[in-house]
Formats: structure tokens, sequence, C-alpha cells
């Protein structure tokens, strides 16, 4: 078995897990759950896909010579922050659109996002040795316990913000204090992360001034 093989093998298996905990964790009606989980599957389809169409893009000129040869590339993180705001091009469409609702699918993420990247570090950990993932994965295991402790507690449109916010401070403090901070396989670069902190706090800026308005 490739190495590539086994990552995509290890990143289904702790997705797996990510879906399985939410379902049994939330307290959705089942209907409910189904609906978010199936969604939330659909747009982790769209965004591999956008990560096959972000490779090509920047292997253009190999895919045009020997389209076959592009399966050989591995994908980077310019493939992957395209197909990040692919995604979420397409979930915002899908909600102007009224097709979907954004808080309980961006909370349904953040359950199996939490619980899925923290089984991956372990395995990384276990089956690969990866002192690396060490900081990160006790980072994620914090965030799993303020989930389950503050999940009611917190409007969920508010609670997704808080925990956006404290994944990304937190990420940027293990990225700032290691060689690199890896997502999934995936090498996350500060600006990213500064990034969706400004954009996490400008939402919570505008909600506040709203509601004193």
């Amino acid at each position: 078995m490739s190495s590539t093989q086994l990552s995509v093998g290890m990143i289904i298996l702790s997705l797996a897990v990510g879906f399985f905990t939410y379902y049994f964790l939330s307290d959705l009606t089942k209907e409910k759950k189904k609906t978010y989980l199936g969604e939330l599957l659909e747009q982790l389809m769209n965004f591999v896909i956008y990560i096959w169409v972000g490779k090509i893009l920047l292997n253009l000129s190999v895919f045009i010579k020997d389209p076959l040869s592009i399966l050989a590339y591995p994908s980077n993180s310019t493939a992957f922050y395209l197909a990040f705001f692919a995604s979420v091009l397409t979930i915002t469409i899908k909600s102007k659109r009224q097709k979907i609702k954004i808080p309980p699918l961006l909370n349904a993420f953040l359950y199996v996002f939490l619980i899925a990247s923290f089984v991956y570090e372990f395995i990384q950990i276990v089956w690969n040795d990866n002192t690396y993932s060490i900081r990160y994965m006790g980072l994620l295991a914090v965030l799993i316990i303020v989930v389950i402790v503050n999940r009611d507690r917190i409007a969920i449109d508010r609670f997704n913000l808080i925990m956006l916010v404290g994944w990304t401070l937190g990420t940027l403090g293990v990225a700032l204090s290691m060689p690199f901070t890896m997502v999934f396989g995936y090498t996350i670069s500060p600006w990213f992360l500064g990034f969706i902190l400004i954009v996490c706090l400008t939402i919570l800026i505008f909600k506040k001034r709203k509601k004193v308005s």
C-alpha cells in the first residue's frame, strides 16, 4: 500500500468516526441529523472535487500533455486553499437560494471536523510516530471537551463563531511555535489562519453592533 493510499484511508476512517460521533452525540432529531450529515457529506465530496480541479489548474501543462499523469501529483496546500474558497462560495450560493441553513450545517461540520482531526492526529502519532501532532492533538482535545460541555448553553450561531475563533487562535499558536502545522496532511500557513480569524471576528463584531442597534 502506497503512502498516498494509506493517508486517504486514514482520512476516510477519521471522517467516519467523526460522522458517527456527531450522529450519536447530537440532540437533534434523526431526520435533522441525517439531513445535515447528508449535506455535509455532499460538501465534502465537492471539496475533494475542487482539490482535484485545483491540482489540475496548478499543473495544467502536465495535464494537457498527459492527463493520467496528474494522478501521480500530490495535492498541495495551494489546491487546498482553492478548494476551501470554492466550497465557501458554493455554500454561500446555496444559502442565498435558501437550499441550506448555514448555522446547523457549520455546527455539524465542527463536530465532525474536530473529532475526525483528533482521530487522524492520534493515528499519526501511534502509526507514524509523528511527534509534531502532539500539540495540535492536545488543542483538539480541549476544543472537543468545550463542545461537549457547552453545546446546549450558547446560541448555535454564536457558538459556531466562538469555536472557530478558538480553533483558529489555537492552531495559529501551534503554527507559530512549530516548524509547520498540518491539517489532514495539508500544511496550513499562518496567513490562512489569520484570514479565517479576521473573518470570524468581523462577523462577531457585526452581530454585536446589529444586536445593540
